[in-house]
């Protein structure tokens, strides 16, 4: 019944060509969905279509699109819409990250971690709204535990995760009614490529190393458990690395939060 449940039903993934994005698309595409991937990498969409197509035999509808384009993205939803006939789960995945402390951090970078994190989920939703409707679908919004609690040297991506909780909350009371369901997901430390092309105080980009004190996961486990609980339709998914038990301490004892666990998942400090 799991295997069935998106047979042939439309899943639009952003940020589509890698790291958990690509890993949705694998697993989705498995059980037998059509794809809608965007990306703007170029290259890695002919390839990661043509991938899927092949050893998967799945339909896929690869589009170029820079989330922080209202245009790109309502072309792309358009696109998918005359190919596919409609949306059934939107999942929010495109994001970067920085590696900076506040003072030394200029208003570009805020403007662009803000631009794709928290307006390129926007971009995307309210042009594939109408059709979720209808259809009674699913909107997926890969947060983290920065959605949840300060994190120094992240202030622009805490920021624009906290902004992610409150337009998709709101946006959950405003739909379920209508049989839409969202859920928000807060992976824990994920090996991933993010931080290739993570943004530093001036707005360049440099390579950051994963220095963290927890389990890293797999992208594949993690698109695992976002499927599982896509199956449910939770509203809301925390990793177990960085599970529920952190999230209740930073709500409830945020000066045990900032001094106990803060550190750990800070990671390394700029310019280590």
């Amino acid at each position: 019944m799991a295997r069935g449940a998106f047979q042939q039903k439309v899943v639009v993934i952003t940020g589509g060509c890698a790291g958990i994005g690509r890993a949705l698309a694998l697993r989705f595409a498995q059980c037998g969905a059509r794809l809608a991937i965007l990306d703007i990498q170029d290259d890695a969409l002919v390839a990661f279509r043509q991938q899927l197509e092949d050893k998967l035999h799945a339909e896929v509808l690869a589009l170029h699109c820079d989330v922080t384009s209202e245009a790109d993205c309502q072309r792309a939803v358009c696109q998918v819409l005359e190919r596919f006939g409609g949306i059934d789960l939107l999942i929010n995945n495109a994001g970067i990250t920085h590696r900076s402390a506040v003072a030394e951090t200029e208003l570009g970078v805020f403007q662009r971690v803000m631009a794709v994190n928290y307006f390129g989920a926007l971009h995307c939703t309210l042009p594939a709204l109408p059709s979720l409707i209808q259809r009674q679908g699913q909107i997926i919004v890969l947060s983290s535990l920065s959605g949840f609690a300060p994190l120094p040297y992240r202030s622009a991506y805490t920021a624009s995760k906290h902004a992610l909780h409150g337009l998709f909350e709101t946006l959950r009371l405003e739909v379920r009614e209508q049989g839409v369901n969202v859920m928000l997901v807060a992976p824990g430390f994920t090996a991933t490529d993010i931080r290739k092309n993570a943004l530093v105080g001036d707005g360049s980009i440099r390579s950051q190393s994963l220095s963290a004190q927890f389990k890293v996961a797999s992208p594949t486990d993690v698109a695992d458990e976002i499927y599982r609980a896509a199956l449910r339709r939770k509203r809301l998914l925390v990793m177990s690395n960085v599970n529920w038990r952190a999230r209740l301490l930073a709500r409830l004892f945020p000066r045990l939060f900032e001094r106990w666990m803060v550190p750990r998942l800070a990671g390394v400090r700029p310019g280590d």
